[in-house]
């Protein structure tokens, strides 16, 4: 005779296996036949389609007619769209830009895309007499600094091009006024995925700059470490870079990014 609490736990596994046949739909996506999907998750084939039947029932799932293929259903389409629209990045990127302040013992702050460009949003300064003063709410050049050139090779040109304009008439002659020069430099950062600037905003002041995606593969923010040339090595093969990465891709991660999904 089962016990509640033996009731309980095949309650859970039950709810565990169905999650791991949404997810294996998901990543199937956006159709998969009934063996591939039992195959994706080391089931029997039988196991699967009657997981799938409730899940049907639910609408978490559906089944082309025409095929006989396995999708997601309205459901799940609601509550994806519902954990994307809770997604914050500057919630979700707290911890981690604290954390890189820790370890690296660097100003760290994240920018978004606003209305004037690249627009610091939240910092977290270095323990130490000597450091880099940011403010919160500057707003950043494109062309002219780390932050705004990763926006720039990540953002549709149509949200860049206006101020490129404005700050190429105001700095004649400019390095990057040439538009061929531009677009090879926007193309060598997204094939690294960060970029640096040696002293390029402030005599003295290095940066290192990599980019935060949304689940479409969009660029929804930069994460930039800053300091003294003197104390800082913003080396894009060094550790500061590489733990720069490590924290944009856990930001991106949890924002709902997929590598394949980058637009740029």
């Amino acid at each position: 005779m089962e016990t509640p609490r033996s009731n309980d736990k095949q309650k859970v596994r039950s709810a565990e296996v169905g999650t791991d046949i949404l997810k294996a739909l998901a990543e199937l996506s956006p159709s998969t036949s009934l063996s591939r999907l039992a195959e994706h998750v080391q089931m029997p084939a039988s196991k699967v389609h009657r997981y799938l039947q409730a899940l049907i029932a639910s609408g978490f799932a559906e089944q082309n007619a025409a095929t006989n293929h396995y999708g997601l259903g309205r459901e799940a389409l609601r509550v994806g769209l519902a954990a994307l629209n809770s997604m914050d990045v500057l919630k979700v990127g707290a911890l981690p830009l604290a954390e890189l302040r820790d370890e690296l013992n660097e100003t760290c702050f994240l920018a978004v895309w606003g209305n004037q460009g690249a627009t610091v949003v939240h910092i977290e300064p270095a323990v130490r007499a000597v450091t880099v003063v940011t403010q919160l709410g500057s707003v950043l050049p494109l062309l002219s600094s780390s932050t705004g050139l990763v926006f720039g090779a990540y953002l549709p040109k149509r949200e860049t091009v206006d101020l490129r304009e404005v700050e190429l008439q105001a700095a004649k002659p400019h390095p990057l006024a040439d538009d061929q020069a531009y677009a090879t430099l926007c193309e060598q950062i997204r094939d690294r995925g960060l970029h640096h600037v040696h002293g390029l905003l402030m005599p003295g002041v290095d940066a290192l700059s990599a980019p935060v995606f949304n689940a479409v593969g969009q660029v929804v923010a930069v994460m930039t470490i800053v300091g003294p040339a003197s104390l800082f090595h913003a080396d894009e093969d060094g550790p500061a870079a590489q733990r720069l990465l490590a924290a944009t891709r856990a930001v991106s991660w949890r924002m709902g990014y997929q590598p394949s999904a980058t637009v740029c």
